[in-house]
């Protein structure tokens, strides 16, 4: 029996210098509503100069790039060729029955690229972890790789053969000049998925014997790059590798054709403004309080005094000076109260297909004071001496983002293997972090045991940033809720990202300890 997938899987890596991103995978087992709560704790050192006033929400959301959708379903690509779910049997069942629309044709050919680009990257990521320090591979591992290699070639191969004989076939029907292109487009970008995939491969079995069959295998996956190259230069297409170019109209190709082809996967953010209306309501209150006060002044200072007396007159100033301050006092009272219990942004997660709702997601970001660390993330960091002392006593800022995302299983579209899931990439700009930062490098004073000499050596002055992550689901129809806690370290210094470390939550009895995960190139 296949295990049924985890309902929240989480995966940490550094996108670039500047950008570190969290890739989180949300699978509702199929109860009518799951809720995910997505809490990160940032603990900043206090000499980096972080808080509610130097970095306001406003700068942190801008810093923050989201995006959310759906899953792409998994095939083999034996499943492309014969699968009744797979987009390249869809297609050409339409060119027989004709039924459907344009718009149903495009989705289904831009969907074709996203399994496959999904196949193409699993086997290079298989191809890489089987190649990785075996030279050669051991006879039966070796005769396993050959034979996976080639069918994945033969595999593509045909795929890429009645993908474009049904691009032939569609090329004599009555279609919109603008479905005409976006077929092309698809086209283009299934052509550089085969060439990016194959090419990757190759490099990854460098370290193979140049002998047979490896030298074999490495000159057919090369051959089919070199036909979808001369396929692209055919087609007059731009998007060909130089090797003595800089390659920017390719990598501005290769980025456009991604967004196009994926964005049938993404799921649109219709952001609502519940909280603004929320706030307008208790602003209104406060001025109605402060407005009462002042009528109640001003109705007893007229019954108190004549109108015309300098008493009635300063009455009613100072009145109007109190209520002035009231209706502040309350404005910045209740704005408090709002935050605390109302969400910064509030958004529909929209279908791109059946323009329905399928969730909802709610953010919200707290400083300082605000922030209550929970006992099981403060316990996460105490890793050694220095961070347990310190807790409390040397100057550090805590921000605390969460995220509640609720999704309805009911409108999930649903593959072979079940219910979709639906992917989150949250990518964090750390670039506001290394503002305060001191150089990166310093000299140190060393003298040598033998003779006494002093020279200098080189000191590297860098800043760990830790990241605790809370995730919680609850299924309400099931009364069930599962937490987890994890935690990442980030070591910047102030050109970006040095490296980053990821502490697993231990098990009860376990002592914690790093597991370094990914560094900055």
């Amino acid at each position: 029996m296949t295990q049924a997938p985890a309902p929240l899987q989480s995966r940490f890596e550094v996108h670039d210098r500047k950008q570190f991103e969290i890739k989180l995978e949300y699978q509702p087992s199929g109860v009518d509503e799951t809720r995910y709560v997505v809490e990160a704790y940032l603990f900043l050192p206090g000499s980096l100069n972080i808080d509610a006033e130097t970095y306001p929400r406003a700068d942190f959301y801008a810093d923050i790039h989201n995006y959310v959708r759906f899953k792409t379903p998994v095939m083999a690509v034996e499943e492309l060729l014969t699968s009744d779910a797979s987009p390249l049997v869809r297609l050409e069942a339409w060119l027989r029955t004709g039924m459907g629309t344009e718009g149903d044709v495009v989705y289904q050919a831009k969907l074709l690229s996203c399994v496959l680009r999904g196949t193409l990257r699993r086997f290079a990521v298989d191809v890489e972890s089987r190649c990785e320090g075996r030279t050669p591979p051991p006879a039966e591992a070796g005769a396993a790789l050959e034979a996976d290699v080639r069918a994945m070639q033969a595999g593509v191969t045909r795929v890429l053969e009645r993908f474009r004989a049904w691009l032939r076939a569609v090329g004599e029907l009555r279609l919109q000049e603008r479905s005409r292109a976006s077929l092309r487009l698809v086209d283009e970008y299934v052509s550089l998925l085969v060439e990016g995939g194959f090419r990757r491969s190759v490099a990854d079995m460098k370290a193979l014997p140049r002998e047979e069959p490896w030298l074999g295998l490495r000159k057919g996956l090369m051959e089919a790059v070199l036909r979808e190259e001369a396929y692209r230069k055919e087609h007059q297409l731009r998007s060909v590798l130089s090797p003595t170019g800089d390659n920017e109209e390719y990598i501005q190709r290769l980025g456009f054709l991604k967004k196009f082809c994926m964005n049938v996967l993404f799921l649109s953010s219709k952001r609502k403004q519940k909280r603004q209306g929320f706030e307008e309501m208790l602003f209104a209150f406060a001025a109605g309080v402060a407005m009462t006060f002042a009528t109640a002044v001003a109705f007893w200072a007229q019954a108190r005094f004549a109108q015309a007396s300098l008493n009635f007159f300063l009455i009613l100033v100072v009145g109007y000076m109190v209520k002035d301050r009231i209706k502040e006092g309350l404005r910045r009272m209740l704005s408090r109260v709002a935050a605390t219990h109302l969400a910064d942004r509030t958004a529909d997660l929209v279908d791109p297909v059946t323009g329905r709702a399928i969730g909802t997601c709610e953010e919200r970001v707290d400083y300082g004071s605000a922030v209550k660390v929970p006992e099981s993330v403060a316990a996460l960091r105490h890793r050694d001496d220095l961070l347990t002392a310190t807790q409390g006593e040397l100057s550090e800022t805590v921000i605390r983002y969460r995220k509640h995302i609720d999704l309805d299983a009911r409108l999930l579209p649903r593959t072979e293997r079940g219910l979709s899931g639906v992917t989150d990439i949250l990518r964090l700009n750390v670039g506001r972090f290394l503002r305060d930062m001191d150089e990166p490098e310093l000299a140190l004073e060393y003298v040598d045991l033998e003779d006494l000499s002093v020279g200098l050596i080189r000191g590297a002055k860098r800043y760990p940033v830790d990241v605790v992550f809370r995730f919680t689901v609850e299924e309400e129809e099931r009364d069930r809720r599962q937490e987890t806690t994890q935690l990442v370290r980030l070591v910047l210094d102030r050109n970006g990202i040095q490296r980053m470390q990821h502490f697993l939550e231990p098990s009860p009895g376990t002592p914690p300890g790093p597991v370094p995960w990914r560094s900055a190139a």
